[in-house]
């Protein structure tokens, strides 16, 4: 049997609080430039299979305030 590679955002959210974490797809140096603005609306586009899940749960991961 393999190795589940994602394994929920607990390890996630461990990562982000050390100072390891890289976002290289730099979307949230994107959400930070239009957030608290009257811009309501950001299109993530991506190829089929491309990791917009993952990339969804990145960004409700980094703006969660319940840690």
């Amino acid at each position: 049997m393999g190795i589940y590679l994602n394994p929920g955002a607990d390890l996630f959210l461990e990562a982000r609080r050390d100072e390891i974490y890289v976002d290289k797809s730099a979307l949230i140096e994107e959400l930070n430039k239009v957030y608290g603005k009257s811009r309501k609306y950001v299109c993530v586009s991506r190829p089929r299979r491309f990791g917009k899940t993952m990339a969804a749960n990145m960004v409700c991961a980094y703006y969660d305030r319940t840690v």
